[in-house]
């Protein structure tokens, strides 16, 4: 056997005791004993002991961590922000796509004109806020009034009249009714806004009897947490005035007859209300003569009361005629006010017409409504119109129950006939409306507001009797005892018995109509909330 070379040996030697420890990786960065002298130490690659030693915070797999967390927070950062960005855009669509089906707009008008149209028409509405901010309202429907009057934006087309309107003769019917729903929501919030100013320098409404001036020596205190009240010099109207707005309308050439005869209504009404008693009734006039129309009118011209009756009047004529009878009782006229009234006919039953399934209304965009009726035909009986009917009713009782004198006991006992034969039948079309399940809101809400404002009549008309009947008894009792001052009692079994008139004391006629007045409201507050509890199936689920 031949002999192996000393160098072979020593290798398998050296690779033998090699396999007896574990394999170590980067020795030099392991603790090392520093007092060895067998490999030197390089000083920046070894983990120092002491102090005064460098440490290595950012290395590279610290660099790689540290990089990897940035970039998972810029990721969680965007998919939240995208997340709450989508969440907040879903939102303001669902309740856009609400607003447009509850307050259509016209589809040939621009995106922003129909958003502010929509949020003017639903910020007088909203139950989220305490009561109306008639100033964002105002603001919202003016932009859309200026908007569609300027020819860059959607007024394309305008010629302007000489008498301050506009010629929209050329627009679309939806165009054209939008521009006058505009309008008249502008004239309603100038009414709102009349005793309004705005101070100039902070930009903020105050009641016109807070500003500090001259004008207005005792100011009256603002509430508490408000801002300072303003001064006179820094005010300015809140709002145009209510008269701009109608006068624009009755000036601009497209609207419809109904429609400058409802807005001539209006402004008749806000006239009277400032005391414009002349001015108010040259404007019901003219009211009436965009009613008759050409043809020959049903009414007398002087009186205007009901003659000719072998016709129907329309309803323009009956709501004029209404409106005319109730500005003569306001102004004291009552023996005026009265015959117009009472000489109204019954209006002619009516049938309704068929109407889209609810697929078709989700699915498909919403239609913009066609145009109202214009007011030319009869009105039909149906149960709105019998509310307002009863509402006709309470407009007579209370004119002559206010129009008698304390001792003409048979006129309020009449007026206080015709208030009771209100409520009757608006209570009665309420109920009818309640348990056939009716969805109409408008006749629901017509019939509530004369039934509670019925029985508030009733209420304030019997306890005035009630409240004189007890003072005639307790003057007659007074009368009774001073007379017999000097006598002493008939019998010691009086002061047992007691004195036979106590009883008058405790009511009559009238004391007892008033208790059955506190039932009846006690009685109608449960219809109230009936008609208005929601109704049970499928979609009761989703409701709050």
């Amino acid at each position: 056997m031949m002999q192996q070379p000393p160098p072979t040996l020593f290798r398998r030697l050296l690779a033998l005791r090699a396999s007896k420890f574990p394999p170590i990786t980067r020795r030099f960065t392991r603790n090392a004993n520093l007092t060895s002298r067998g490999r030197p130490q390089i000083p920046f690659l070894s983990v120092p002991l002491a102090r005064n030693h460098q440490f290595r915070y950012l290395t590279t797999e610290r660099k790689r961590w540290l990089a990897y967390e940035v970039f998972l927070g810029f990721k969680y950062t965007l998919y939240i922000w995208a997340i709450a960005g989508f969440s907040i855009a879903g939102y303001w669509s669902i309740q856009q796509e609400w607003l447009e089906r509850k307050y259509p707009t016209p589809h040939d008008w621009g995106f922003m004109t129909r958003l502010h149209f929509r949020l003017a028409k639903w910020a007088p509405d909203r139950t989220d806020l305490p009561e109306p901010d008639w100033v964002l309202t105002g603001n919202y429907a003016k932009n859309v009034v200026e908007r569609l009057e300027d020819e860059k934006v959607e007024g394309t087309g305008l010629v302007k009249t000489e008498d301050g309107g506009y010629d929209v003769t050329s627009k679309s019917e939806p165009w054209r009714r939008g521009y006058y729903e505009a309008l008249m929501l502008c004239a309603k919030t100038a009414e709102q806004l009349d005793d309004q100013v705005v101070d100039t320098t902070r930009h903020l409404v105050f009641p016109a009897n807070q500003v500090i001036g001259p004008s207005n020596p005792n100011p009256k205190p603002i509430s508490p947490g408000s801002p300072s009240a303003p001064r006179e010099e820094d005010c300015d109207r809140a709002f145009e005035t209510p008269d701009i707005f109608y006068k624009k309308i009755l000036a601009t050439q497209g609207f419809t007859s109904k429609q400058k005869l409802d807005a001539a209504l209006e402004y008749a009404s806000w006239l009277d209300f400032k005391g414009l008693h002349d001015a108010s009734e040259s404007t019901y006039e003219l009211a009436l003569e965009l009613a008759t129309d050409s043809s020959p009118p049903p009414y007398d011209t002087k009186s205007y009361v009901l003659q000719d009756l072998s016709r129907l009047p329309s309803a323009n004529i009956l709501n004029t005629l209404t409106a005319i009878a109730t500005h003569k009782a306001r102004t004291g006229d009552v023996s005026a006010a009265l015959p117009i009234l009472i000489s109204s006919p019954l209006p002619s039953p009516w049938s309704l017409s068929n109407i889209t399934g609810a697929a078709a209304r989700l699915l498909s965009p919403p239609a913009y409504p066609p145009p109202p009726d214009d007011g030319t035909s009869p009105p039909v009986r149906d149960a709105k119109e019998l509310c307002e009917e009863a509402g006709l009713n309470l407009y007579i009782g209370e004119i002559i129950f206010a129009s008698s004198s304390a001792g003409s006991g048979k006129s309020r006992e009449d007026g206080l006939a015709w208030t009771r034969e209100a409520v009757d039948l608006a209570e009665e079309q309420l109920h009818k409306l309640t348990n056939a399940g009716d969805v109409r809101g408008d006749a629901k809400k017509t019939c509530k507001e004369c039934l509670v404002t019925g029985l508030e009549n009733w209420q304030a008309m019997v306890s005035r009797l009630a409240r004189e009947e007890r003072e005639r008894e307790a003057s007659l009792k007074n009368g009774e005892e001073s007379s017999s001052s000097s006598k002493a009692s008939t019998g010691w079994l009086a002061g047992l018995w007691g004195d036979g008139n106590a009883g008058i004391a405790a009511g009559g006629r009238w004391t007892a109509e008033e208790n059955v007045v506190k039932e009846r409201t006690r009685r109608v507050q449960d219809l109230l909330e009936a008609s208005e509890a929601p109704k049970a199936g499928f979609a009761s689920f989703f409701s709050a």
